[in-house]
């Protein structure tokens, strides 16, 4: 594997492949890879969970991380992305994790330059390790994929989160169900209102609400939000017994979910966080492995 830039380029056996890989990780712990890489994190829009998770897998990989902030970059004198990119080829760099609000920025990359790219999300595209460790979380709660009845509920339109989890979970056999305001269902089809069929189900996975690409016209109050569309206290009792909660985070705390809701029995929040860097060691290996 080369590139990791969006789950379609990924068959089923590549991803099985992928989480097993990360499951060893977790459970025997992490090995540095023989050979000496160098990686950097170009991260053009705000991260924590994403870039750290990255950071923290390269080192247990004993990688080379060259630093980099894009607000003290020569981005701001103008410079485009695909030089950026050509520079850090010229000056020795193997891999590339990036995050940039252009939808497809990588296909002006990719065949044009030598240096492997990791997407670490591309404005409402993909976010493929995103997806991969969600699988990994519902795989090491479930054991498999096929026949799970999953919730995606939130700002469906905009979420790279929604459009990588959309392709995996249907392509492993999961029944998704996409719950959401009409308006931001984008290609989905979806509904707008909670049933007790849909809080049975075995996976509610919440997304944020994303108030930067809505250009100010945000409809809902928070509250109004949360009443409507978000996981209320009264709705997660009616959860199944063996159900998870999901989130990718960041959390608008009683806008998606109720406080209440994040860190208790049935959330899996930061579990997601945690299996992160399992999940970023495999395909980090997977990509520098395939170099070779």
């Amino acid at each position: 594997m080369d590139h990791l830039v969006s789950t379609t380029w990924l068959s089923e056996q590549e991803i099985i492949a992928l989480l097993d890989r990360a499951r060893n990780f977790h459970k025997y712990g992490a090995r540095e890879l023989p050979g000496k890489y160098t990686v950097s994190n170009l991260f053009f829009e705000p991260s924590t969970r994403t870039k750290i998770s990255f950071e923290v897998a390269e080192r247990k990989l004993g990688l080379d991380v060259v630093p980099f902030e894009s607000g003290f970059s020569s981005t701001l004198k103008g410079e485009t992305l695909y030089d950026t990119v050509k520079t850090f080829e010229a000056i020795g760099v193997d891999a590339l994790v990036i995050r940039h609000s252009d939808e497809g920025y990588y296909e002006h990359l990719i065949g044009k330059t030598n240096v492997s790219i990791i997407n670490g999300g591309d404005g409402s595209g993909q976010h493929p390790t995103q997806s991969l460790l969600d699988l990994f979380t519902i795989r090491e709660e479930f054991g498999s994929f096929e026949g799970l009845k999953i919730v995606i509920a939130g700002d469906i339109g905009h979420s790279r989160v929604a459009r990588s989890n959309a392709d995996t979970l249907t392509r492993l056999g999961a029944d998704v169900t996409y719950l959401c305001p009409e308006e931001w269902a984008g290609e989905f089809d979806s509904t707008s209102e909670w049933t007790e069929e849909l809080l049975h189900s075995d996976v509610i996975m919440l997304l944020r609400v994303q108030h930067e690409r809505h250009d100010g016209k945000m409809t809902f109050t928070k509250q109004g939000y949360h009443e409507k569309y978000g996981l209320t206290l009264e709705r997660a009792k009616m959860m199944k017994d063996d159900a998870i909660i999901m989130h990718p985070a960041p959390f608008n705390r009683g806008v998606e979910i109720d406080e209440a809701l994040i860190e208790c029995s049935k959330s899996r929040i930061f579990k997601q966080m945690e299996y992160g860097v399992y999940v970023r060691m495999a395909v980090l290996e997977a990509v520098l492995n395939g170099r070779k």
